[in-house]
């Protein structure tokens, strides 16, 4: 089987590429690479989200489920620099992604980790999610039913998914 996005670790050539978005109502410079999700630009689900979900809050712990280079989790942590991101992948290449973006905007609010490296005890008080829908519905449901739950009271969740893609079953 070849790569997907959601590899642990990409046997493609990582192909580094830079690409222009605005996030946070900033222009700013991304880098991605081959073997992450939508690694050329901006994907327009995750565009979608950030259009129409509210102002991330001002802080708490926040999780970017399926997070790719880190659109999502750049965005949150440049609304709210006093809030914690946690942008959550399988996908190695893609946290070193969030990673290098992170550190080349100068936030510091981010932890790109594995699901294993998120303590137990944190709640969070939002997640934006653009999920790995691809992974199939019974794997895409057990993410769901790990994360959901572990909303903090009076927190929110926005996620985005075509309705091809299976949104009504989600």
């Amino acid at each position: 089987m070849g790569d997907h996005y959601f590899s642990a670790q990409p046997s493609s050539p990582e192909e580094l590429r830079t690409i222009s978005v605005n996030l946070a109502g900033r222009d700013i410079t991304a880098t991605t690479a081959s073997g992450v999700f939508s690694p050329d630009r901006l994907d327009k689900g995750t565009e979608v989200l950030l259009a129409n979900s509210p102002d991330a809050p001002p802080g708490g712990d926040f999780l970017d489920i399926g997070c790719g280079w880190g659109a999502i989790s750049l965005d949150l942590a440049m609304q709210s620099p006093h809030a914690r991101i946690w942008a959550l992948d399988v996908n190695e290449r893609a946290l070193d992604l969030v990673r290098r973006n992170a550190e080349s905007l100068g936030l510091d609010n981010i932890r790109a980790v594995t699901a294993d490296q998120i303590p137990a005890d944190i709640a969070f008080r939002t997640i934006r999610s653009n999920p790995p829908i691809r992974i199939g519905k019974p794997a895409l449901h057990e993410l769901m039913q790990t994360w959901l739950p572990r909303l903090d009271l009076s927190s929110d969740a926005y996620l985005v998914v075509q309705k091809n893609l299976g949104s009504d079953s989600l």
